[in-house]
């Protein structure tokens, strides 16, 4: 049986925030990508056991978190998504499986919570929000393949769960934080979501390789792992503000597929649509500008 897995940072035991732990310059980044790896080892071993002989290991990561020279030699390695969704994920795989994933920007008690970057408020796909678990494994169900299996912290596997009933989960961290953080800017939302209580690493590979092949063996006897679809697709992006730039949306559609969505809608609003956001500090001087003013320059261009 042939599996493909997903891979993130933020959902691993033991990674404790972005800054030091997801970033290529943070302090412990090459600790962060030995404790993925070996959560990805685990998960193999337990596929393996199960009767799984063919692995694709998805280095899915902004700037990379396996370790190559770490990873099982059973495994092939996949980075560089340069060809979009679905990310060579076809027809030829059995199931599909996550490890290190996290929630969906603003979830509640979700540790590093986000959509793709911290700027993303929310995606709506048929009225439905979605992360990028979702996303993904919306497209493995346009392909008929089967989402079996996802590790990550306690907020993601409750939201697994909901959108793909019968998945196999693996908690191995909570997210203390309260609240959605709709409050919040992209800087601010980056820096909120930092409390956890984690699972000792050792312990949570040997949860993650018991849970990946009692997934692999219900999947040879359950039907479980595929989303109801219905076409006609439309999406929604919603964008926090960032530094000058405002709040964005971003909408798109497709008629029959929701691989074509995800593939034509941008990841970011475009150029042409960004205006300067005004700082608390600008606004405030706006304000206090005298009325005069305003009304002198409103004289010379006419209106």
């Amino acid at each position: 049986m042939k599996i493909y897995i997903m891979t993130d940072c933020e959902g691993v035991a033991g990674v404790l925030n972005s800054r030091d732990w997801g970033h290529s310059d943070g302090r412990y980044y090459d600790v962060a990508k030995e404790l993925l790896t070996r959560e990805v080892n685990a998960a193999i071993a337990g596929f393996a056991a199960a009767g799984a002989d063919e692995f694709l290991v998805c280095d899915g990561h902004g700037p990379g978190a396996i370790n190559p020279l770490l990873l099982d030699e059973r495994a092939e390695l996949l980075r560089g998504l340069v060809n979009g969704y679905p990310y060579e994920l076809d027809k030829t795989f059995d199931a599909i499986a996550w490890v290190g994933q996290h929630a969906m920007s603003r979830t509640p008690e979700a540790h590093l919570a986000h959509t793709g970057s911290m700027r993303k408020f929310e995606y709506i796909v048929n009225g439905i929000p979605v992360g990028e678990f979702g996303q993904f494994a919306m497209c493995a169900s346009e392909l008929g393949v089967r989402s079996i299996f996802g590790s990550g912290d306690r907020a993601f596997c409750a939201e697994a769960q909901a959108l793909v009933p019968g998945i196999e989960t693996v908690e191995v961290k909570r997210g203390t934080k309260l609240g959605r953080g709709d409050e919040c800017d992209a800087e601010q939302y980056a820096a909120r979501n930092v409390g956890a209580i984690h699972m000792h690493p050792m312990r949570a590979r040997e949860k993650i390789r018991m849970g990946a092949e009692r997934a692999l063996r219900r999947f040879q006897q359950e039907k479980f792992g595929i989303i109801p679809l219905q076409a006609p697709f439309e999406m929604i992006k919603r964008f926090r503000a960032m530094g000058d730039l405002p709040p964005a949306v971003v909408k798109g559609s497709h008629p029959s597929s929701v691989i074509a969505l995800f593939q034509s809608v941008p990841v970011d609003p475009s150029p042409a649509a960004k205006k300067t956001r005004k700082r608390p500090a600008q606004r405030a001087a706006a304000r206090r500008k005298p009325a005069g003013n305003r009304a002198g320059k409103r004289a010379k261009s006419g209106k």
